[in-house]
């Protein structure tokens, strides 16, 4: 089958700054695809392109020109190039996204108990950087919703306000009441990462992800050996997209967890061997979205929802951004809805 197609830019306006370990971002750029059939033009589908400005592996100047060329091949043979694409992931998982709604005929990627409204996805509300004073603010909403797991990112503050926080959380609620997730984005030098997991161990913390900056696999697996703390693999898994890759770091590193973002590592058929690798290993996992708008999240959490879901998956809320795109995503407490509102 052949497809005509249409790529049109997007500049997502968040409501207020995004602190990440790349900086704040105030806006974001994303690439909406979409394809149909020429002979019924009525019924397209529709996929997010959203590359991480300084993350992704392919944030590349020519963006639009490569995706241009991998929309091109979809439209001739109505497929698309798994070995070519490979090293593009948020361009693979906005093609799978829109060729997928377009044979759907629906944003209900799949059929399944959560397309359908019956059952939710539990998410952990996320803690952004900010000052500590913003952060207290940030954890305090959070538990107002009703949020039983954050995640809170740290590596920007000192380390010891940082303590100072878990230190807080942990005399208010023990683990059993709230599970604490930690992101370090690579923020520790190998000289004192074993020390700060040792003294983050005291907050019986779920894990860390990615204590060092990634490419160090020698220095991960020594840490992955002897953590008190279960160690989850992130910004790792970029620039590891073949099946050979995959396996030499799950087995060379070892690490307790990974976490899974389709932009980023793979699309959904490259994270869907991810899972399969890691839980050969008995190495966990859970998925997370990368601030794409509601079209990327939806997708998301649509595939997410044909899995085993074992634990709070890492999915955004949809209320980043000034102009979303309108989706009936929904978040009720600490858990992720796909229905349509009275």
């Amino acid at each position: 089958m052949q497809y005509h197609y249409d790529i049109q830019a997007y500049t997502l306006r968040f409501r207020q700054s995004a602190g990440t370990s790349r900086g704040y971002y105030t806006e974001r750029k994303v690439w909406f695809v979409y394809v149909w059939d020429p002979s019924d033009p009525t019924h397209v589908g529709m996929g997010e392109c959203a590359p991480l400005p300084g993350l992704s592996c392919d944030d590349l100047p020519n963006y639009a020109e490569i995706l241009e060329a991998h929309c091109q091949h979809v439209a001739r043979h109505g497929s698309i190039d798994s070995e070519a694409i490979q090293a593009y992931p948020s361009m693979r998982f906005g093609l799978e996204t829109a060729l997928r709604h377009y044979r759907q005929q629906s944003f209900a990627l799949w059929d399944h108990a959560f397309s359908r409204g019956e059952q939710s996805i539990p998410i952990n509300g996320l803690i952004w950087m900010g000052n500590a004073g913003e952060m207290r603010q940030r954890i305090q909403e959070k538990l107002e919703a009703g949020f039983r797991c954050l995640k809170l990112k740290i590596g920007n503050l000192d380390f010891s306000t940082e303590l100072e926080l878990l230190a807080a959380l942990r005399t208010h609620f023990d683990a059993s009441q709230l599970q604490l997730r930690v992101d370090a984005n690579g923020a520790f030098s190998p000289k004192d990462a074993a020390k700060k997991l040792d003294q983050l161990a005291a907050f019986d913390l779920h894990s860390i992800e990615q204590p060092v900056a990634a490419h160090q696999w020698e220095v991960l697996a020594d840490l992955c050996s002897q953590s008190p703390i279960p160690i989850a693999l992130d910004e790792e898994l970029i620039h590891n997209g073949s099946s050979v890759q995959k396996v030499e770091l799950l087995d060379g590193v070892k690490p307790q967890y990974i976490v899974l973002k389709p932009s980023l590592h793979g699309g959904m058929q490259g994270c869907d061997e991810w899972i399969q690798l890691a839980e050969a290993r008995h190495i966990g996992w859970w998925i997370t979205s990368a601030l794409e708008s509601n079209v990327g999240l939806n997708a998301i959490a649509q595939w997410t929802a044909t899995k085993a879901i074992h634990r709070h998956q890492g999915l955004g809320t949809g209320a980043l951004y000034h102009n979303n795109i309108q989706l009936p995503l929904h978040v009720k407490g600490d858990q992720l809805w796909y229905q349509q509102r009275d």
